[in-house]
C-alpha cells in the first residue's frame, strides 16, 4: 500500500483561485477577491512568502471580528487635477491601493504626475505588487505605506515607527524592469520569528531588547524592537514616510497605526502614498526604455567581484524566482496546508484541488 502525504507545492493559478473563493465566502466581491488574492499570490511567486498567502488567516480572522469591513465604499475625500485623498473606510488594503493606483495612474496620464494619498486602509501586501501594474501601464510609480509600531527612533528603547516601506517601478526595454521593494528595517520581523520558533540566535545588529540592549536571543528581541536599516539613515526614511502617508493624509501615524495581530477592538487606518509619473512627459517612452536597457546592460557588465557569477539589478532576483514557482510550484509549509484544509472546511471548500504534486515515501 502506498501512503500519500500531504502535498507541498501548489500550482499558483489554483491557489489564488482557492484564496479568491475563501474571500469571496467572507464578504468580498468577486472582483476584490480577486484583488486580494492576486496580491497575495504574486507576493509567493516573487520569493517573498511572508507577504504572501500566509497572511489569509489573519485577514480572514480582522474580517470575522469586524476589524476589516468588506463592504465598505472606497471614497474620495478631495480631489485635484493632479492630486487625490483616498478613504478606504477599513475595506482590505490591497482593495483601497489598487484604487489608489488606478487614480494616480489617471491623474497622471493626463497631468503628467499625480499624487494620491490614502488613509483608512489595512495592510496592503507589497509594493512590488503596485509597481508592476504601474509598469505594465509603461509609468514610473513611487508607493509608500506605513506600518504598525515594531522599531525604536535612533536613541531610543521601544518600538514607536513601523517598518514603513517603499517601492520604485521603473519600466525598461528588453532588459528586466527596475523594481526596488524595501523596508526600512535590518530584517523583517518575520524572520526573527522564524529564528525564536527554531531556538536559533539572530545575528547582532538585528535588533535590541526591551532594555536598548543588542541581542542575539530572538526571544528577547521579540519583547524589544528590530533596527532601522542603517541606523539613524533608516529611522529617518521611516519617519519621511509615516509623515507623507500618516501625518498628511489623515491615517494613523507612529503609535497610532494599529497592530493588525495585537488589537482586536480598533481599524488598522494605515495610510499609504502614491505617487505616478507619466514617462512620455520627460522623453519620448521608447527612447526612454533604449536608455534604461544601456544603463541596465552596463551595469550587469562591470567588472565582476571574486566569487560573483552575476551582477543583478532590483526586482530581478524576485523575476527569475516568478519564472521558477509558476514551472515548479509554491512550497507551503505544513503548519500553512494543515491551516488551509482548516480553512476549507469553514468555508466549504477543498484544499487539497489545489495541490501541484504529491510526494509519496519511498
Amino acid at each position: 500500500m502506498i501512503l500519500v502525504t500531504l502535498p507541498t507545492r501548489y500550482d499558483w493559478i489554483k491557489l489564488q483561485r482557492f484564496c479568491a473563493n475563501v474571500f469571496t465566502k467572507a464578504g468580498l466581491s468577486e472582483k476584490n477577491a480577486e484583488i486580494v488574492s492576486d496580491s497575495l499570490v504574486q507576493a509567493n511567486l516573487r520569493g517573498v512568502d511572508s507577504h504572501g498567502v500566509v497572511r489569509t488567516s489573519i485577514y480572514l480572522k480582522r474580517v470575522e471580528k469586524g476589524m476589516i469591513n468588506p463592504h465598505a465604499d472606497v471614497t474620495i475625500e478631495n480631489e485635484s487635477d493632479a492630486t487625490a485623498l483616498i478613504n478606504g473606510n477599513n475595506h482590505f488594503g490591497s482593495v483601497v491601493g489598487m484604487q489608489a493606483l488606478e487614480k494616480a495612474l489617471d491623474k497622471a496620464k493626463e497631468r503628467g504626475a499625480a499624487i494620491v494619498g490614502v488613509k483608512g486602509s489595512n495592510h496592503f501586501g507589497t509594493g512590488a505588487y503596485y509597481a508592476l501594474k504601474a509598469i505594465e501601464k509603461d509609468m514610473l510609480l513611487l508607493v509608500m505605506s506605513n506600518a504598525s509600531q515594531t522599531m525604536p527612533p535612533t536613541g531610543g528603547v521601544r518600538p514607536f515607527i513601523g517598518t514603513n516601506p517603499l517601492a520604485v517601478g521603473i519600466p525598461s526595454g528588453e532588459e528586466a524592469p527596475f523594481i526596488l521593494d524595501m523596508a526600512t528595517s535590518v530584517v523583517a520581523r518575520g524572520k526573527i520569528i522564524v529564528a525564536a520558533q527554531k531556538g536559533e540566535d539572530i545575528p547582532i545588529g538585528w535588533a535590541v531588547d526591551k532594555d536598548g540592549n543588542d541581542t542575539t536571543d530572538a526571544e528577547a528581541a521579540l519583547e524589544g524592537a528590530v533596527l532601522p536599516l542603517g541606523g539613524p539613515k533608516g529611522y529617518g526614511i521611516s519617519m519621511f514616510i509615516d509623515i507623507l502617508s500618516g501625518v498628511l493624509t489623515g491615517a494613523g501615524f507612529g503609535k497610532y497605526v494599529n497592530n493588525m495581530y495585537e488589537n482586536w477592538e480598533d481599524p488598522q487606518n494605515v495610510g499609504h502614498f502614491f505617487v505616478a509619473v507619466d514617462i512620455n512627459q520627460f522623453i519620448p517612452l521608447e527612447s526612454f526604455k533604449k536608455r534604461m536597457d544601456t544603463y541596465i546592460k552596463e551595469i550587469k557588465s562591470e567588472p565582476k567581484a571574486p566569487n560573483v557569477e552575476e551582477i543583478f539589478i532590483p526586482g530581478e532576483l524576485e523575476q527569475k524566482c516568478v519564472l521558477e514557482r509558476k514551472k515548479s510550484g509554491i512550497e507551503l509549509p505544513e503548519k500553512l496546508v494543515e491551516e488551509f484544509i482548516e480553512i476549507g472546511k469553514r468555508y466549504d471548500l477543498d484544499f487539497t484541488k489545489a495541490a501541484l504534486k504529491v510526494k509519496v515515501p519511498d
